[in-house]
């Protein structure tokens, strides 16, 4: 179950109703205060929303363990409760987490990442199972100094011992139960495996001075998302939106500004629905959309973009002919499935039957008489098909 997160919208500033919406998800011992350098940077132009986690600043900590999923989700739940369809999504350690999870699990609601000083995996989940024993028994008080000390770099603790004692209370005021079940959730964390699947543009940003997820822990993160960019900023430590503010504001207002692609992207997904309805009729895209999963999301992102969006959509040939010519080349290839849905599609159109028989005539001569067979044994029976359908509706009619 879902929690209703604390958080603080603000922006945009220029007052632009369109203005792109922000999603700042900090680490964990953080509250949305962290982001107070980047809320006054993108506010200007953004609609920007700092979040605290669940058992992080003023929302709720229930018990735990919690997964990355149950944190994801919250975030999910928050933009739902805002009327937010997407946004980007900038998320620090444990943030960067839950920013890789969404651009996995809910790629539609995601314009673009930029994870800093964060990882595919944190380590052995071992020291984070004792890391949760100690903050449920000792609170994070008796954790914070050992934490701050990896968050800044040893020149800035030096030269300001006050603004980093500072970040060592926001830890030690942490809920214990919030702390620790967000410690059993990076315990079990390992997304390795599924970096591939995120599509959106990603910015990865590592300090140079971390030893938490150093730079070579966050190369895997910019090998393994396509098209990822890379940067290494320093001095800087772990949390290195704070030590390199403007530097990081900076990187954050230009990844932004690009998200004109990811954007174009959805105006592509939705010109491709539209089309896929209009080629294969309401019934069957509603039935595709229900079926889709976690798992198979990204490819129907991909067909509906690309086929229908693309492909589909060029105007050099007409609906009609695009029609034939995809009858013709799944006769050719043998594919049943898409070739019985596609003549029934067109005939449902109002295509003349004797027609999509010239073209299966045709296959016949340049790609073998077997598949046209099959062609036309799937054409006669979608003829009877909707024969009976409509023989139905007649008779269905006469007794109203």
């Amino acid at each position: 179950m879902t929690v209703a997160l604390a958080h603080e919208i603000s922006g945009p500033r220029n007052g632009a109703a369109d203005a792109p919406v922000v999603v700042l998800l900090g680490s964990l011992g953080s509250n949305r205060s962290m982001w107070d350098p980047q809320i006054a940077a993108l506010s200007d132009e953004c609609r920007v929303v700092a979040v605290d986690q669940r058992g992080h600043g003023e929302s709720p900590s229930p018990d735990g363990p919690y997964s990355v999923r149950d944190l994801s989700e919250d975030v999910l739940a928050l933009l739902d409760s805002l009327g937010v369809d997407a946004a980007h999504f900038v998320g620090l350690s444990m943030g960067g987490a839950i920013a890789q999870w969404l651009g996995a699990h809910a790629p539609r609601r995601v314009l673009s990442l930029s994870l800093l000083c964060t990882a595919a995996k944190f380590g052995e989940p071992q020291g984070w199972i004792e890391r949760a024993a100690a903050s449920r028994t000792d609170g994070p008080e008796s954790l914070a100094d050992a934490v701050v000390a990896r968050w800044f770099s040893e020149g800035l603790a030096k030269r300001d011992p006050e603004f980093v004692r500072h970040y060592r209370e926001m830890i030690a005021s942490t809920s214990p139960e919030g702390y620790a079940a967000c410690c059993d959730a990076l315990a079990d964390w390992d997304f390795t495996a599924d970096l591939s699947r995120i599509s959106a543009p990603t910015l990865v940003i590592a300090g140079e001075e971390d030893p938490s997820t150093p730079p070579s822990v966050m190369q895997v993160l910019a090998d393994g998302i396509t098209g990822a960019r890379f940067e290494v900023l320093s001095p800087a430590a772990h949390v290195a939106n704070l030590e390199q503010a403007g530097a990081v504001s900076a990187l954050l207002r230009e990844h932004i500004a690009g998200g004109g692609y990811a954007r174009g992207r959805r105006a592509a997904h939705a010109q491709g629905m539209t089309v896929r309805r209009a080629i294969l009729g309401d019934a069957h895209v509603d039935r595709s959309v229900a079926g889709t999963t976690d798992f198979t999301a990204p490819f129907q992102d991909f067909i509906t973009r690309t086929a229908w969006g693309d492909i589909w959509s060029r105007p050099g040939l007409d609906h009609e002919l695009r029609r034939l010519l995809t009858i013709a080349v799944l006769t050719a290839v043998g594919n049943e499935h898409e070739l019985d849905m596609h003549i029934r599609a067109a005939l449902r159109a109002g295509v003349d039957a004797d027609t999509i028989g010239e073209v299966l005539l045709h296959t016949s001569v340049y790609a073998g008489v077997p598949n046209s067979n099959l062609g036309f044994a799937l054409g006669k029976q979608a003829l009877a098909d909707l024969s009976s359908t409509e023989t139905e509706a007649t008779e269905e009619n006469s007794q109203t």
